[in-house]
Order: structure tokens, then sequence, then C-alpha cells
């Protein structure tokens, strides 16, 4: 069984136990949360799509810790102009571990 779900903005597919770097969330560590924007539901059997998303179905999961990702540098430079510029960033995420996917089985 999987699920796709949105969160800020991106989809994630998603099962039972997948570990998932998202984008940082403003919860402590150990707390449990629900994802309540979710667009499918795939079970041995059946799929379920939602128009946009599912009604009574909800994601549950426990947040990890929180970090930074790998360094990504930004270079700009013109040949000839004696520009270079160098700048690097490192973006926040939350590690969240998917405890239960829970869907009403008469959608």
């Amino acid at each position: 069984m999987y699920a796709v779900f949105n969160n800020g903005g991106k989809q994630y597919k998603v099962s039972e136990g997948d570990i998932i770097k998202l984008e940082k969330l403003n919860y402590e560590s150990g707390k449990k949360i629900k994802f309540k924007k979710i667009m499918l539901i795939s079970d041995a059997k059946e799929i379920y799509i939602g128009k946009p998303y599912l009604l009574d179905t909800n994601i549950e999961a426990l947040i990890e810790n929180h970090g930074k990702g790998k360094k990504i540098k930004i270079i700009k430079f013109n040949c000839r102009k004696h520009y270079k510029k160098q700048q690097g960033h490192r973006q926040f995420f939350t590690q969240v571990k998917i405890i239960k996917i829970n869907y009403n089985k008469k959608l």
C-alpha cells in the first residue's frame, strides 16, 4: 500500500515505514503529526484518487529530527568582465517516519 500526499507545494509518494525529508516543519522532534492533503491511495486491490484530495483520510507520521541539507554553490561568472560572484545555501529539512496510512475502505 502506498499514498501520495501534498506538503509544502511538493508531492511525496510514501508507504508505511518510509523515512522522508520534508521542508522544515515547526514541530518538536518526537511529536506525531497528521497529513490530510492526500491525493491518491493504492492498496492491493484498488486505487482511490481524490478530486483534488481524498476525504476521511490521513497519514500519521513521527518527526524524527531537523537538520540542514548539503551545501549547494551558486556561482555567477562573466568571462572577460572581471565579474565573479559566489554564494552558498543549505536548505533546512525535517526528517519524518511514516507510521500509518488511514483511510475509509468505503471510498
